[in-house]
């Protein structure tokens, strides 16, 4: 297997031409891609020179420099053979460098939009010079791209996990449990939380696992393992559908390999039977 692309991430913009660049180009949770014969590409900036002169630089690809810059919101026709595509459905179609830079250019562009006037008075910001920020140029208030912390929790009992289905979620797919950090709480609180609340469930043992940014809910995702300590499961009807404890050679549908929520059930079915789950 072949190395993945080196990305080297900066916010800082070389000086040299962008015509050659990739250019992320987004609206909202979409990307403007080329498709031709089935293949998928990102167009470049010199198709489209005004858009990147404007655009906020994300890093380099191999060398290949990376912008991205959000489409107007009304008015911009794609190119021949262009057309906007919902992000999340370019994985496994853009390789998984590419597929995460992607992920930034989504929160840097959506930054960019929703912070274009000052929320305390209302006054077009700038940007500020050699920092991924805007500012008032008025009372000097700063902003910069905003996370939002959530934490991801796979719950086992023995050789067996809790696996949910969420409202939201395509049928029948089952995942781990998430939910985002309230203000003061911290993760290990939030992962109490968040499973009593949703399966009535009480959790011991809260480990740190991982964590991945998550552009499509515009988060970071920390990822937790953690024992089941009581309860019976009950669902809070509204967030969670359905939930059950699932042995490893009884898994429902599962979240995609691209997810953390993938990676925490992968790990634990390589704990239990020694290799990771196929499917």
């Amino acid at each position: 297997m072949s190395p993945a692309p080196h990305f080297a991430p900066s916010h800082e913009p070389p000086d040299r031409p962008r015509d050659g660049a990739l250019l992320f180009l987004a609206r909202g949770l979409e990307l403007l891609v080329l498709e031709r014969d089935g293949a998928i590409t990102l167009p470049t900036g010199a198709a489209f020179p005004e858009l990147a002169a404007q655009a906020h630089y994300l890093g380099a690809l191999e060398g290949t420099d990376c912008y991205v810059a959000p489409l107007p919101p009304e008015g911009f026709v794609p190119p021949e053979g262009g057309k906007l595509v919902a992000a999340r459905t370019l994985y496994n179609r853009l390789d998984e460098t590419r597929f995460a830079i992607a992920g930034r250019a989504l929160a840097i562009a959506e930054w960019d939009v929703t912070h274009r006037f000052c929320g305390r008075c209302g006054q077009p910001t700038q940007r500020v010079p050699g920092e991924r920020a805007r500012r008032c140029p008025v009372d000097h208030t700063p902003f910069y791209p905003r996370i939002s912390p959530a934490m991801i929790v796979l719950v086992t009992r023995g050789d067996t996990m809790l696996l949910a289905r969420n409202a939201t979620l395509p049928m029948p797919m089952f995942s781990t449990l998430a939910g985002f950090v309230d203000a003061g709480e911290s993760l290990e609180e939030c992962v109490t939380r968040e499973v009593k609340e949703e399966v009535a469930v009480d959790v011991k043992n809260i480990r740190y696992f991982g964590s991945q940014p998550w552009p499509f809910g515009r988060s970071l995702m920390v990822g937790f393992t953690a024992e089941y300590a009581g309860g019976d499961i009950r669902v809070d009807g509204k967030e969670i559908v359905e939930a059950n404890w699932f042995h490893p050679d009884t898994l429902p549908p599962i979240p995609p390999r691209l997810s953390i929520a993938r990676h925490l059930i992968d790990a634990f079915v390589e704990r239990v039977k020694g290799s990771p789950h196929r499917g």
